[in-house]
Parts: structure tokens; C-alpha cells; sequence
């Protein structure tokens, strides 16, 4: 057969260490002056994809790392190459503009087929907005074969197997290639990009596109009506006895 051609997309998200906070006028998450960085499910995957050129079990032709988002997004996308991605596709939208899941599946339909890719591994969801949707969207468009949450993937002979995550434990799945893989956080321990990395990450070719250039209509179908701080989380009581948390509980409408 011939090597995989892997594509990897990922997304620029508020740090995973930051709390967000909601912006005066209620409609989204403040991001102005706020640290981001690549989406943490998205670094398991640029990680797995480098992992399976190194085990030579299966020919990697090569790592595409994609990226729809702002000027700024074109720092993770270096990340990317530092950890081992060869390339990398920027398409700029404004800071302002959004997109939602299916409008991020119907592009990565149109990259999928204009680089030939046959394997593309992205994360489960993306820490911003944790709708988890893209991947089986994407595979939904393709009419690929999908596995999501993996833990573990190998590729041999054509075949994926993927190890996933299920309420009841985990299970394995087998499917031919070309196929669509989400990550979960059991996959991997993604690698630091050390600094000779980060040079010549630099020297890499990152190619930046537009919206336009993919003729796609990515009008939003879903409006966010308000943004609200959760409630503030309620101290517990203490009881003396069975009897009494029994009774606390059916106090509460818990029984």
C-alpha cells in the first residue's frame, strides 16, 4: 500500500490553565489579553501522528497540521511542526468571525480532498466550546469509517485498529483505510518541541488561504442568546447520623 498522508487539525483555544470569564455584555468568553494556546486534545494527535512515523510499521508520506483561525493561529501551527508535523495550512478568518462544527467539517472535507489525505486524526472536542462533533461530521461528509476517543492506534497492512474509550471500559475497533480518528487524553503523553526543533519549524512551509479560496458557506446556524457564569457552588452540612443525612436528602427532593 502506499504511506499514510495524515492531516491533523487543530485549534487555538484560551489555555487550558486559565479560567475564562464572561464579557460584560453576556454574548461570549473574554479573550482579549487572555494566553492561548493548541487545544490539548489537538497535541495528542499531532504527537500520534509523529508516533506512527516512528514505529515504521506503516510508510508516512506525510503530516499536514491545518488550522482555521486568526493571524495568531499561525503560532500553534509552528508548534506543530516543531513536534514533528512537515507542514502546515493556515486559512485566516477575523478574530471576530466563528465557525461552527459543521462548518469546520464541510472545510476539512475540502482539504481532505485537495491534499489526498487518508487519515486524519483530530481531537475529541476542543476545550473551548466542547461540542465534540467535528470528527464524526467530517467522516459523515467523506463517507469514511470513524473511531473516536482512541486511547491507543496502530496501523498495519491498510488497517487502523483503535483502542476507545466506552462507558463500560474500552473496546477495540478495526477499519480499513481511509478513516477518521478522535483522541482522548489516555493516547499519549505529547513531547515538548525542543529549541533546534523550533528553528527549523521556522524554515517549514506554512501556507496561508482564505475562506474564499474554498468556495464554502459558512453561514452560522446556531446563535448564542447569553453567556452566564455557572452558580456559585452551595457549602455542604454536616449530619449526625444515617437517620439524619436520610432525612437531609428527602429535605433536598433527593428521595
Amino acid at each position: 500500500m502506499s504511506g499514510l498522508r495524515i492531516l491533523v487539525p487543530i485549534k487555538r483555544v484560551i489555555d487550558y490553565a486559565v479560567k475564562p470569564r464572561v464579557n460584560r455584555a453576556q454574548t461570549a468568553v473574554e479573550t482579549a489579553s487572555v494566553k492561548h494556546s493548541m487545544n490539548p486534545f489537538d497535541e495528542l494527535s499531532i504527537e500520534e501522528a509523529v508516533r506512527l512515523r516512528e514505529r515504521k510499521t506503516t510508510p508516512v508520506d506525510e503530516i499536514l497540521a491545518f488550522s482555521a483561525g486568526p493571524p495568531k493561529a499561525q503560532d500553534i501551527l509552528r508548534t506543530a511542526m516543531a513536534m514533528g508535523a512537515d507542514r502546515a495550512i493556515h486559512v485566516v478568518v477575523e478574530e471576530t468571525a466563528a465557525l461552527e462544527p459543521l462548518g469546520v467539517a464541510k472545510l476539512l472535507k475540502k482539504v481532505v480532498e485537495e491534499q489526498n489525505a487518508n487519515l486524519v486524526i483530530l481531537g475529541k472536542q476542543a476545550i473551548d466550546d466542547d461540542a465534540g462533533q467535528t470528527g464524526q461530521m467530517l467522516a459523515g461528509l467523506l463517507d469514511w469509517a470513524q473511531a473516536t476517543q482512541a486511547s491507543r492506534v496502530s496501523v498495519n497492512d491498510g488497517a487502523v485498529e483503535v483502542v476507545q474509550e466506552v462507558d463500560g471500559g474500552v473496546q477495540t475497533v478495526r477499519a480499513k483505510l481511509p478513516m477518521v480518528v478522535t483522541t482522548d487524553l489516555r493516547l499519549n503523553e505529547p513531547r515538548y518541541a525542543s529549541l533546534p526543533n523550533i528553528m527549523k519549524a521556522k524554515k517549514k512551509k506554512l501556507e496561508k488561504k482564505t475562506l474564499a479560496d474554498y468556495g464554502l458557506d459558512t453561514e452560522l446556524r446556531l446563535k448564542t442568546v447569553k453567556v452566564t457564569e455557572p452558580p456559585a457552588r452551595k457549602g455542604g452540612v454536616k449530619v449526625e447520623d444515617v437517620d439524619g443525612m436520610i432525612g437531609k436528602l428527602k429535605e433536598l427532593g433527593a428521595l
